[in-house]
């Protein structure tokens, strides 16, 4: 009994895992990123040689969490299944441990944007997977296959081949389902604002006695020892959205009237194709649309793509990298704001026409 329970929750587990990173492999491609980066410093230069690989790499692995989820379902292959699985987790779990422990990467990615975890909530997912994992493998051998062996083949590849379709669609285009701060409809000066009154409790000691207070006390003798903001959920969902240029800041700019947000990351990597594109779109914008450029790339960087395309005179703006990948999963990606309400986003595969946008 304890074995099918097992089952049934790894099996389900992955496959929902597997998912949700599907539905943004560019997101996961961001996390292996991070900690390749980490791994390179930490333990050897060679981790680093990974970067580049980390979109494929979060393509095979959310692919693989599925297989093994639908694998583990039907009892598939259990004795090899079970070797794979305990495999995997023994190495996510020290990873997650080591980020945890370290404080190394704030978040595993391990459920997406869709779930965060903290590193330490991320580790005790593990550990209690690794238990349900170790029950599957003590039992490998009292498992029998749910379809015919034929069938169990098929469906498993069938899965494969599905989520790989899922996964090289999602990056082609944009996530199927948008669980960041910036997705469509999304007011984003609304998000970077508290949703209440931010409330506090302080914890002050006194004569070796610890005591707590809503309001700080003013009476003399306390010492301050911690404040605990007592209700998380009202904190703003956008904290680190900034925009500026070489005069200024210009943040507030961009939720005046209507701006055609044109997002790149990192001018030298942009498709160059989509610039042709995005070019055409703006040259038939209507008169009360704005088109404005953010990107991370310094002023160097970004006088050398003007000098490759001096008919691309959009105003440029700069903002951090982190935030713009968030806001767009496309290098150069479009987004549409009136008054800083998310109207539209596209990639650069379906840049829209100004009819699109009026």
């Amino acid at each position: 009994m304890i074995k099918h329970i097992a089952r049934i929750l790894v099996g389900g587990l992955f496959i929902f895992s597997g998912l949700v990173k599907l539905n943004d492999p560019v997101g996961t491609a961001i996390k292996l990123e991070e900690y390749f980066e980490v791994f390179a410093v930490d333990f050897a230069p060679f981790f680093s040689a990974f970067v580049p690989l980390a979109l494929g790499l979060s393509v095979f692995l959310s692919v693989l969490e599925v297989a093994l989820g639908v694998a583990v379902l039907i009892n598939y292959r259990m004795k090899i299944t079970t070797w794979v699985l305990l495999g995997l987790i023994t190495f996510f779990t020290f990873l997650t441990f080591y980020s945890a422990y370290f404080n190394k990467v704030t978040d595993c990615g391990c459920f997406g944007d869709f779930i965060v975890l903290t590193p330490w909530e991320s580790f005790t997912k593990d550990i209690i997977l690794l238990v349900l994992i170790v029950i599957l493998f003590v039992n490998r051998n009292r498992f029998n296959e749910v379809f015919s062996l034929k069938a169990s083949h098929l469906t498993v590849a069938i899965t494969a081949v599905v989520c790989t379709f899922l996964g090289i669609n999602a990056i082609r285009h944009l996530p199927y389902f948008d669980f960041r701060a910036y997705y469509e409809g999304a007011n984003i000066p609304q998000l970077m604002q508290p949703s209440e009154a931010l409330r506090y409790k302080y914890i002050m000691e006194k004569d070796g006695a610890t005591e707590e207070f809503t309001e700080y006390p003013t009476e003399g003798g306390y010492e301050f020892k911690e404040m605990v903001l007592l209700n998380p959920e009202a904190q703003p969902k956008i904290t680190d959205y900034s925009v500026w240029n070489d005069e200024g800041e210009f943040t507030q700019g961009t939720f005046e009237g209507n701006k055609l947000a044109i997002v790149m990351y990192d001018v030298h990597k942009a498709n160059q194709a989509a610039i042709t594109e995005i070019q055409q779109l703006v040259s038939n914008l209507p008169n009360d649309v704005e088109p404005i450029v953010l990107t991370a790339s310094g002023a160097e960087a970004y006088s050398a793509f003007q000098d490759t395309y001096p008919n691309f005179t959009v105003p440029h703006y700069y903002a951090d990298a982190t935030v713009l990948k968030t806001i767009i999963r496309a290098n150069p990606g479009v987004v549409f704001l009136s008054n800083g309400v998310v109207q539209g986003k596209w990639h650069y595969n379906d840049v829209p026409s100004a009819n699109d946008l009026q």
